[in-house]
């Protein structure tokens, strides 16, 4: 991974600063809307990439009855908007990561954070950037390549929501230990009161 000149300020802040058309409903089957392809189609070739196909504009769209497709979709607007800075059309020989960043590079993230929030909360606008870097093989610029790993770590949404899914399992089977012992001590209570 490298990152000269990847300024993870100057990235969060283009997200912030991210037009309204980039936030748009994502075009669904065929229905109004921002149609993804076609805003990546533009984005991969400023990169320096071919046109798109019906193949390869597909496989950005995804399956329509995907979970999270159009939260995917969302993300994969924000994700060009963030990837049109110069400094990616300048650095070159990035449209081919690019594309498999839209294609399916996105998948864990749009189940675990709505795509409006990449854009308007800190963390996430960061999480969104380092994501991005990471697929692309970069990294922020003075960071270490452990260090972008070990702070791409600490804000991922999807391990965080892991985690508390199963902190929550483990709450709700220790609970259910609880009661059922809680009714066994009451029947042997009862039991002993009546032997009594």
């Amino acid at each position: 991974m490298q990152g000269p000149g990847l300024v993870l300020e100057r990235l969060s802040r283009r997200l912030a600063e991210c037009p309204p058309d980039f936030l748009a409903d994502p075009a669904r089957l065929g229905g109004p809307g921002v149609v993804v392809p076609a805003v990546a189609a533009d984005l991969l070739c400023s990169l320096g990439g071919s046109p798109l196909d019906e193949v390869r504009a597909a496989g950005i769209q995804g399956a329509e009855s995907a979970p999270f497709a159009r939260n995917r979709l969302g993300l994969a607007l924000a994700a060009c908007w963030l990837l049109a800075d110069p400094w990616f059309r300048e650095a070159g020989g990035l449209a081919a990561r690019a594309e498999a960043l839209l294609r399916s590079g996105l998948d864990a993230l749009a189940g675990a954070v709505r795509f409006e929030e990449c854009v308007t909360a800190a963390d996430r606008r960061e999480e969104l950037v380092r994501v991005v870097l990471a697929a692309l093989g970069l990294r922020p610029d003075g960071e270490t390549p452990e260090q972008a790993e070990d702070r791409l770590r600490s804000l991922d949404s999807v391990e965080t929501r892991r985690v508390a899914e199963l902190s929550a399992e483990r709450t709700a089977r220790a609970r259910e230990v609880a009661r059922r012992m809680a009714r066994k001590a009451a029947a042997e209570a009862a039991a002993k009161v009546s032997r009594e």
